[in-house]
């Protein structure tokens, strides 16, 4: 009889303490605030050097399917809860290494942004930051040949650092 008591009062403590605290959980990581109820991503602008057809609307598709995907957020148009602005501030293809007879033997493709993100419920959140990832290829490659798949290879890491920069914090 005394360890019936026991047991029902452990399991009365426990629920009583579930009861007082609110969890997150995500399989992504994110801490999202629950007042948190909308997001929006204005237009990225290309202000690159070097300007390429499209990769303003990539980069601002790419992010918005990204936070549909992985938030409970709901995308606006305007200025959600969470807002995200910014610019494409490079894209170039340069050297890297040197092969025989002081001829490229790799060559670096590179995107970077810079972003805004202003968070009207927890504006300690807020953040100016610049993002950028690369990816070599051989030399004898025509760049064109492989610009799309590396541009979205570029693209997903990037909005996936955007993402764990405005989301996950660990």
């Amino acid at each position: 009889m005394k360890k019936i008591i026991s047991y029902t009062s452990l399991v009365s403590v426990l629920f009583l303490l579930t009861a007082c605290f609110s969890m997150k959980y995500s399989f992504t990581g994110a801490s999202i605030d629950p007042a948190l109820k909308t997001v929006s991503v204005q237009f990225f602008n290309n202000r690159a050097p070097i300007i390429e057809p499209g990769l303003d609307q990539k980069i601002t598709e790419s992010l918005k399917d990204y936070l549909e995907s992985n938030t409970s957020l709901r995308l606006v148009n305007g200025v959600g809860d969470v807002d995200f602005y910014g610019e494409i501030t490079g894209y170039n293809v340069s050297s890297t290494a040197i092969g025989a007879g002081d001829q490229p033997a790799k060559d670096r493709f590179t995107i970077s942004i810079k972003v805004v993100l202003t968070n009207s419920v927890q504006p300690e959140l807020d953040f100016d930051s610049s993002f950028s990832r690369f990816r070599e290829f051989d030399s004898n490659v025509n760049f064109e040949s492989v610009k799309e798949g590396l541009t979205k290879e570029i693209i997903d890491e990037i909005v996936e650092q955007v993402f764990n920069k405005a989301f996950v914090n660990w």
